[in-house]
């Protein structure tokens, strides 16, 4: 079975630059939101039809679709890879900035990776009536609780068409359906991919419907999906703040609140200086337009004089843009006049802290102690992702207990904040709520639990 696009229809009605819940024009926007409403519905309808058939399905059969699905991304790839180039391309002409450009474009190693995180996915277990706790009771009524899917989840998410994949496998698994409304700039790119993914789910004997797209609805989709209480279970953004502050502010349907990655590193005065830069240029460039890359280094001032040149150069090398505050830039100033870098060094504004550059630029300041990291970080952190540097244990057990984000690392790149590299297989995105689920959200985060109480005839006195 295959799906029908309209992507005439998703280019013209979402083109614009305007952000996620703006207004259209007023002579159409009541009719498109009508249609988009009346689209969200039927594809949510079709969505629960579907789930319940899979809901309490065999691991077996929902293996079997994931490892069709790999095959089929594998056999498309050529297909998948043109239809992405259009994108990119139109992402260029339009001024998008190569950081977002390349999380949007795919590669034949990046669909080999995809397809083999597929099959990751269909080797874990299956989180389906796993018993979380449970008890026999003085009155003898047996109570469990176990893990059953939490329905029709709906995504709302950017240039990102591994999000795509990665979603649709991670409700497949744990008996799911997912809409996905996933943004004009992937829209070529998302079509193809949908394509394969319901393709494969037929070949195999599960309902095509486990996966749709509203992407032909443009904004008013996401709008429509927002208000689909009822008919979606639980939405999830993954994207910019914007997006993100968005949904969460206006949608009418409950929200995992996934968050912005403004991702801090802090080098101890017991740093490894050795390990220490190539972890922090790794953190830094490995990708710079997600989530997880560091945006701003913390140094303490014991080590300022002998890191700091040493990193800048490795960091420079890279073609990043420090933003410097006064004693790192008084540090740097030498150092990067001889290397030729002048221009790679730039005094840091109060909005650097708050920034989430995804570029190459890192903002940076010298700190007096751990106290003043952690200060900082409790100031200007979104929750998402820090990471200490040393080889102080007492130092190590201080930061990790008083850093409130989802993922604190040590002496790990901050990059590791991810579904497949912490061993779930692929990620829904990264939480950074503190209520369901939080971090990288893999399979558990996508249920929920039921309690199952046995009696013998039991009456309550």
């Amino acid at each position: 079975m295959r799906f029908a696009f309209h992507m005439r229809q998703a280019r013209s009605r979402d083109a614009g630059p305007a952000p996620y819940g703006a207004a259209m024009s007023s002579h159409s926007s009541s009719s498109y939101q009508q249609d988009a409403t009346e689209l969200v519905a039927r594809t949510a309808r079709a969505a629960r039809s579907a789930q319940r058939s899979v809901a309490a399905a065999r691991r077996e059969l929902k293996d079997a679709g994931l490892h069709a699905m790999a095959d089929g991304l594998l056999e498309a790839t050529e297909e998948i890879l043109a239809a992405n180039r259009d994108d990119v391309e139109r992402a260029r002409a339009e001024g998008m900035t190569e950081g977002l450009i390349d999380r949007l474009s795919l590669t034949p190693d990046r669909i080999a990776a995809i397809a083999a995180s597929l099959r990751e996915i269909a080797g874990l277990p299956d989180p389906i009536g796993e018993v979380v706790d449970g008890q026999t009771l003085p009155n003898g009524l047996r109570v469990r609780r176990v893990r059953v899917p939490m329905g029709v989840v709906g995504m709302i998410y950017e240039a990102r068409p591994n999000v795509t994949v990665d979603v649709a496998a991670l409700t497949l698994k744990s008996g799911n359906a997912v809409v996905l409304r996933g943004g004009s700039a992937a829209a070529h790119t998302n079509s193809a991919i949908v394509n394969v993914l319901r393709a494969a789910l037929v070949s195999t004997g599960l309902p095509a419907d486990l996966v749709a797209t509203i992407d032909s609805a443009g904004r008013a989709g996401a709008a429509a999906l927002m208000q689909a209480r009822g008919l979606i279970d639980v939405l999830v953004p993954r994207g910019g703040a914007g997006l993100i502050k968005a949904v969460v502010e206006q949608s009418a349907v409950p929200v995992i609140e996934t968050g912005s990655g403004n991702c801090h590193i802090y080098a101890d005065s017991c740093v490894d200086l050795e390990a220490a830069v190539p972890l922090i240029v790794n953190a830094k460039t490995q990708r710079v337009g997600v989530c997880n890359a560091a945006e701003t280094l913390l140094v303490h001032h014991d080590v300022a004089d002998r890191l700091l040149p040493t990193v800048a150069a490795a960091l420079w090398d890279e073609g990043v843009t420090l933003h410097a505050d006064e004693a790192a830039e008084t540090a740097l100033r030498g150092p990067a006049a001889r290397a030729g870098c002048e221009a790679l060094l730039v005094p840091a504004a109060e909005e650097d802290w708050a920034t989430e550059y995804g570029s190459l630029d890192l903002a940076l300041r010298v700190v007096s102690d751990l106290e003043e990291a952690v200060a900082h970080i409790s100031q200007w952190s979104t929750g998402h992702t820090e990471a200490i540097l040393t080889q102080d244990i007492a130092a190590m057990n201080r930061f990790t207990g008083a850093v409130d984000s989802a993922v604190v690392m040590v002496n790990a790149s901050t990059r590791f904040t991810d579904g497949g590299q912490l061993g779930l297989g692929a990620e829904l995105g990264i939480s950074t709520q503190k209520l369901h689920a939080r971090g990288p959200m893999g399979l558990a985060a996508l249920t929920t639990t039921q309690w199952i109480v046995e009696g013998d005839g039991h009456v309550r006195p």
